[in-house]
């Protein structure tokens, strides 16, 4: 199927935010189109994985968004490369609301697809976003539970004097997420499968992008630390679901937060799919682990959008 893509922006608490709209060829000739908003992970942009979900969705007949977070990309925003958790969750608000503007979409028609820590922000946006009608959350990781995981009052208290050391006018500090090189990743000793691919996907042709420059507001890590994306989901989280994580578990934890998620969710339907045989970043780029991915997500629209 042949897609108009468009370059568009919307206003996300104040904010201009960069978007990819997908438009599957003659869809805006007619009414009651399906819609779905797709998320990035955390360090990423709207070209990478979450918008090769989003072409494909569209290729399939989906009209598809995807848009840089607030703060990231080509999205406004100050300070740059901030990750907050509820301005993300926002942002997927904000993207419905465009979706509502557009006559050739249907607004009780409107589902959402996240990837990674995009999965877990689509999930947290979806409890009380009651127009997104069903959640689908690849290779879906809980950002806050990974933070938690390493030190994290050591780590607030690190934030705390920064935050100080800012105020009295010393310069912004930024990290990178994830080495900078496959060099600087083996000088580190850091072997781990996920941390790999990592530096695979985000930092070599695969699939680095000028918009995912891999650096991250370090002041911002104290409200990752607190953020739980699927607290509330036993009970708020009633919208269809659709997880679907690699058989190959890594250090970034997405099987293991694919069964949690699937285990609290509320939804009465709900499935958890596992793509045997691949990883959390094969799920990102790879051509037969993501047609699996999107074969499925295609069979869970059609029914529930």
């Amino acid at each position: 199927m042949i897609v108009i893509q468009k370059n568009v922006k919307f206003l996300a608490h104040g904010l201009a935010l960069a978007a990819i709209l997908r438009i599957p060829e003659h869809a805006d000739e007619k009414k009651g189109n399906p819609a779905i908003v797709c998320v990035h992970p955390g360090s990423s942009c709207k070209e990478q994985t979450a918008g090769i979900y989003a072409e494909k969705l569209a290729e399939l007949g989906y009209v598809t968004i995807v848009f840089d977070a607030s703060y990231q990309g080509e999205s406004e925003g100050e300070p740059r490369h901030a990750e907050y958790p509820s301005a993300r969750v926002e942002d997927i608000r904000s993207a419905v609301d465009y979706l509502t503007t557009l006559e050739y979409v249907d607004e009780h028609r409107i589902g959402v697809l996240g990837v990674c820590a995009g999965g877990g922000y689509a999930v947290h946006a979806a409890m009380t976003e009651r127009r997104i009608q069903a959640v689908g959350a690849v290779s879906v990781a809980n950002i806050g539970r990974g933070y938690r995981e390493n030190d994290p009052i050591g780590m607030l208290e690190q934030v705390a004097r920064q935050r100080t050391a800012e105020a009295r006018g010393a310069e912004p500090l930024t990290n990178p997420w994830i080495p900078g090189s496959h060099e600087e990743r083996e000088a580190a000793g850091m072997n781990e499968l996920d941390i790999k691919q990592a530096v695979d996907y985000y930092r070599t042709s695969r699939g680095q992008h000028p918009n995912s420059p891999n650096r991250l507001k370090f002041t911002s890590v104290d409200s990752i630390i607190a953020f739980d994306a699927f607290h509330l989901a036993d009970s708020l989280l009633t919208q269809p679901l659709q997880i679907i994580v690699g058989g190959i578990r890594g250090a970034f934890g997405s099987y293991h937060d694919g069964h949690d998620l699937y285990q609290r969710a509320a939804s009465a339907h709900k499935d958890l799919f596992i793509v045997e045989g691949a990883s959390h970043y094969d799920l990102y780029d790879q051509t037969e682990p993501v047609k699996e991915a999107v074969d499925r997500l295609d069979v869970f629209y059609k029914k529930h959008l």
